[in-house]
């Protein structure tokens, strides 16, 4: 399994966001009561003592609270996080288009900096000191600087000289097949402290944040740590990279992530991007962003006469199997990294399951696509010189993917426009013939949403026999188990016991137990090898409660990794094995991460799957696919 931060739980991550509807806020009743203590002079000039921090409202998110404990912690990273989180929640938001929005807009950032300059406490002035800094605006910040000078509090030296921060180097972690890049750097603070910023830029959809977060480390310490968790991957490279161009590069996927429809959002993008900006501000200008191989006519025919000459292409060079590779290289051209020469796992399912059923009409073989995608992957990847396992890694996808873009270029289907507003789920009411190119009908949402329920519970049939009945408390299976194994699956097992039972339920520990036992009774290799126990058992609690979507309000990732007094990269690659032993490719980089099987489901989670499968369903009915012209 690829190195590279498809998964933000490779690394340890500090705050999360701050949802735009959980606002924390210094009350208008606050800032009466402090007005109250204060002489009329003061009120104006806004010295004097400091006043008593009010008492919270019980029901309300406590912002000072938060502050207070910010400011506690020993690393700068804690508060300054807290404060990004909170200006990017301010941020204009892009939305959907076509939905009106659902919640009211939240107070601006300079509402917010108003209140907090009325309220003269120890957190507010820590509060605005950072926002000084991150806002990028020159007139605040003097104007903040102008008010906290005139304050009583004993502010951190970091704090009061964070502009003074300096970046240390950046390195770029990349591979083979080009999917995207870890792009890392690192900053040292006033006062000592030095922290790490992650980026992965995904090329695939089109040279974008894919995801970006701190880490509470130094750069140098993160890739080390990095290095250890990818062990010897001949197929990873790390390389420095000069500072100006890791901000034009950052700068560059930034830019291209602000022009999508829907940009990509994770727990801590873009809640970090004010710090982001911050940081590359810092940086020298000048640098070189990523380039586009520049392919035209005259190479790209040569590269298919190369193709059909080759071993690899005898027999194809009929003109069904030349249109195809036509519609293969305006792909690997015009989309992803643009080039036609560079094939993944990834790029197989977007052409097969989203690029030619959207894109390319009816008219030509498609129903050659597959085969000749496989004789065209093993002819780059030789070109390429690419490790035979990757190839037989790419392969498997087209695989694993064909039997379900074959049935989708069998079925009527939207293309370009009206195929985008199907994956979206969106339609636009009462539109007239014509107003969005159509196939005879449009598929009903239904038909859109089936398959990926389908992937969650494993099949068709799973779903529809699907229930929502708790897990038993089930004992583990040792008898499919190897006798030679057993210890070694014991230690694991009572690890990942004491987890369930003090951070998840019994629900959760059944879901793990099967987990455990069906991947060593699959692949009992995995427990012959030395490892660290700790290790396996996160690894499995990870991957039920990614199963189980727990990480989104149940517990958090890294409050898992420390149950088990590990870090997050230490998991990635014990999960990638764990994954394959039962029948999940762990390269499948575009979903959410399904076990395949409702065995490792829990009541919850089964019963929000049938909630979405009946929802679904009656508006299928309600609304059929419709006949256009």
């Amino acid at each position: 399994m690829s190195a590279l931060a498809h998964s933000r739980e490779k690394f340890p991550k500090k705050p999360q966001a701050t949802p735009r509807s959980n606002l924390p806020n210094v009350s208008k009743r606050t800032r009466d009561e402090e007005d109250e203590k204060r002489s009329p002079a003061k009120r104006r000039s806004g010295q004097g003592k400091a006043t008593r921090r009010p008492p919270a409202r019980p029901e309300e998110p406590s912002l000072i609270a938060d502050v207070a404990t910010a400011l506690a912690d020993e690393h700068p990273l804690t508060l300054i996080s807290l404060v990004s989180a909170l200006l990017a929640a301010l941020a204009p938001r892009r939305t959907n288009p076509f939905e009106r929005a659902l919640e009211p807009d939240p107070p601006t950032r300079d509402e917010l900096v108003r209140t907090f300059l009325e309220v003269n406490l120890l957190e507010t002035s820590a509060l605005l000191a950072v926002i000084a800094e991150l806002s990028g605006d020159d007139i605040m910040r003097h104007r903040i600087r102008r008010e906290i000078t005139k304050r009583v509090h004993a502010l951190p030296g970091w704090l009061t000289e964070l502009g003074q921060a300096t970046a240390d180097g950046a390195v770029e972690m990349n591979h083979v097949l080009g999917d995207g890049n870890n792009i890392m750097i690192g900053m040292s603070l006033p006062g000592g402290s030095a922290l790490s910023l992650v980026f992965y830029i995904d090329h695939n959809m089109g040279t974008v944040i894919k995801d970006a977060f701190t880490v509470p480390e130094p750069l140098e310490a993160l890739v080390e740590r990095m290095r250890l968790a990818n062990g010897d991957d001949p197929d990873t490279t790390w390389a420095d990279l000069a500072l100006a161009d890791a901000r034009a590069r950052v700068r560059q996927a930034i830019t291209l992530s602000d022009t999508a429809l829907l940009p990509l959002e994770t727990d801590t993008w873009p809640a970090c991007r004010p710090f982001v900006e911050w940081v590359l501000s810092k940086l020298p200008a000048g640098g070189t962003s990523y380039q586009r191989p520049a392919w035209n006519e005259p190479t790209l025919a040569e590269l298919a006469k190369r193709f059909f000459a080759s071993p690899f292409g005898i027999g194809l060079g009929d003109a069904d199997h030349r249109g195809v590779l036509e519609s293969l290289l305006w792909f690997g051209t015009a989309y992803g990294p643009g080039d036609p020469l560079r094939w993944s796992p990834a790029a197989v399912e977007i052409l097969l399951l989203h690029w030619i059923p959207r894109k390319v009409p009816p008219g030509i073989a498609l129903a050659k696509a597959p085969n000749l995608l496989r004789a065209f992957i093993r002819f780059c990847h030789h070109e390429r010189e690419i490790r035979a396992e990757l190839t037989a890694a790419t392969l498997a996808a087209v695989d694993k993917y064909e039997p379900e873009y074959l049935r989708a270029i069998q079925l009527p289907r939207p293309q370009d426009v009206a195929a985008l507003l199907a994956m979206m789920n969106t339609f636009p009411p009462n539109a007239p013939n014509g107003t969005w190119p159509a196939p005879k009908t449009e598929p009903s949402i239904w038909e859109i949403m089936r398959d990926n329920l389908c992937r969650a519970v494993g099949s068709e049939d799973a779903l529809n026999t699907l229930d929502a009945l708790p897990l038993p408390d089930e004992p583990f299976a040792w008898d499919p188990i190897p006798a030679d194994i057993h210890e070694r699956v014991r230690e694991v097992l009572q690890l990942v016991d004491r987890c369930c039972d003090e951070l998840l339920d019994v629900e959760c520990r059944t879901a793990c137990r099967r987990y455990l036992s069906r991947a060593a009774a699959a692949d009992p290799e995995i427990f012959r090898r030395r490892s660290r126990p700790e290790t396996a058992a996160a690894a499995i609690c990870w991957g039920i409660g990614k199963a189980n979507d727990l990480f989104s309000g149940k517990i958090r990732v890294k409050d898992l990794m420390s149950h088990f007094g590990i870090g997050q990269g230490s998991v990635s690659a014990r999960s990638g094995t764990l994954l394959r032993a039962i029948g999940v490719d762990p390269l499948d980089q575009y979903r959410e991460l399904n076990l395949g099987s409702p065995d490792y489901l829990t009541s919850a989670r089964r019963e929000e799957l049938l909630a979405r499968r009946d929802h679904y369903r009656a508006m299928a009915d309600r609304f059929p696919p419709t006949p256009t012209r």
